[in-house]
């Protein structure tokens, strides 16, 4: 991978100029070191620091200065809409991301959420579009093997199923 171009640097919420995109899905927007292929069919090797969740409207800063904007591909998603408060807090309670706005939420297709939620009375629709969930309280972006405890060593709070990154 040595000829490729490098990506080493992240500017969030980039909003100035874009000398090429790359449309990526949920899945694939967490990285850190891989080869990606831009839209208008550069490769580069991304080589951050560490895992980042990719926004939508960041960039990827190219050794040679040219700037790659993400974008969040279409995805297959549900919509639900109900007592969002309710449906909300189990898709939480599950650890599922989730985009949250005034009269909807938008979730990965999930066959067994689907049911859950449908027992709860939710409305489900299935939808296309790109999937930008709603960043984790306990740190930038995505949450990674989160800790959610209480940091007074008491030991009290939530534990994530993996180790921080």
């Amino acid at each position: 991978m040595s000829g490729l171009l490098r990506a080493t640097a992240l500017r969030r919420a980039h909003a100035g100029r874009a000398d090429d995109r790359v449309t990526l899905a949920y899945e694939d927007r967490l990285i850190r070191r891989r080869r990606i292929v831009t839209d208008g069919g550069l490769a580069v090797l991304v080589d951050l620091p560490g895992a980042v969740g990719l926004d939508d409207g960041d960039a990827l800063e190219l050794d040679d200065g040219r700037l790659v904007v993400v974008r969040a591909a279409p995805e297959p998603l549900l919509e639900v809409r109900g007592d969002l408060a309710r449906l909300a807090w189990h898709i939480g309670n599950r650890h599922a991301p989730a985009r949250i706005e005034p009269d909807r939420l938008l979730i990965r297709r999930d066959r067994v959420l689907a049911r859950m939620l449908e027992g709860l009375g939710a409305a489900l629709r299935e939808v296309e579009g790109p999937f930008v969930p709603e960043g984790g309280a306990y740190g930038e972006g995505r949450v990674l093997g989160h800790s959610h405890g209480a940091s007074d060593g008491s030991g009290l709070g939530h534990l994530g199923s993996s180790d921080e990154p």
